[in-house]
Order: structure tokens, then C-alpha cells, then sequence
């Protein structure tokens, strides 16, 4: 995979700091589209996603090593691939074959659905499709 994690990231850190320390830790940059941060301020966390051919694990090991990473206690993982996506407010009463038709509509991924489990209480879904590359 090419997305790494980066976990303990205070909700006072800017992604413009994040996407400084991915640049001066890979010699990539972000405004050449070499990758993308997202900001996952509910768990803490930023998804850096590399477009090239980076090698996410040596990048993830080199950021565990950086002085500026350890001051800010960040670190980073490679994200494992998952068959399985949350999808979030989602109607109440949304029919599950609904949820599939949807998501395995072409202008939505056109991967194959194998499971919908609706989450009632909280507006959601868990979609597990047949194999890793529909939930990208």
C-alpha cells in the first residue's frame, strides 16, 4: 500500500506542518502532487497517501527515526488493505440492496459488494466488497 498513517497527531498541528515533515523526511512535494495529507482530527491522525512509487514502509521507518516527528510524539504505520469501507450518514430506513446498487454502481467504484451492515443508531454502514481495490 502506498498510505501511511500518522498517529498522535495533536488537534494543534496544522496539515501545513505535516506536509512540511512528510517533504523534508521523503524529498518529495506535495504541490508536485508527489502525495496528499488528510487530517483525521477525530482519531488523532493524518492519512498521507504517495502517488509514485514511494516506498511507504522505509518512509514510515525514516519518520519514526526524526527528531522533529519524536518532539510532536508522531508516528507513523503503513495502512494495511481492507475489503471492507464505514459509510456515514446514511438515511435512516436506507434499504441495504439500496447501499449496494450504489456502491456498485460505476460512477461510485463499480466493485462488488458482498456485505452492507447497517449501523441504525448511528447512520452508518460498514461495505465490504470482494476484494481490497473496491474501496479505493
Amino acid at each position: 500500500s502506498s498510505l501511511v498513517v500518522l498517529e498522535n497527531v495533536k488537534e494543534t498541528v496544522k496539515d501545513c506542518l505535516l506536509i512540511m515533515l512528510v517533504e523534508n523526511i521523503s524529498g518529495l512535494s506535495e504541490d508536485d502532487g508527489d502525495f496528499s495529507v488528510e487530517m483525521i482530527p477525530e482519531i488523532h491522525a493524518a492519512a498521507v497517501n504517495f502517488t509514485g512509487n514511494t516506498d511507504a514502509r522505509e518512509f514510515a521507518k525514516s519518520l519514526n527515526q526524526n527528531p522533529r516527528a519524536k518532539q510532536q510524539n508522531i508516528t507513523a504505520r503503513c495502512l494495511e488493505l481492507t475489503r471492507s469501507v464505514r459509510a456515514e450518514n446514511i438515511p435512516p430506513n436506507t434499504p441495504s440492496d439500496y447501499i449496494t446498487v450504489y456502491f456498485e454502481n460505476k460512477k461510485n467504484g463499480g466493485a462488488q459488494v458482498v456485505d452492507v451492515q447497517q449501523l441504525p443508531d448511528e447512520d452508518a454502514a460498514i461495505i465490504t466488497f470482494s476484494d481490497h481495490k473496491g474501496n479505493a
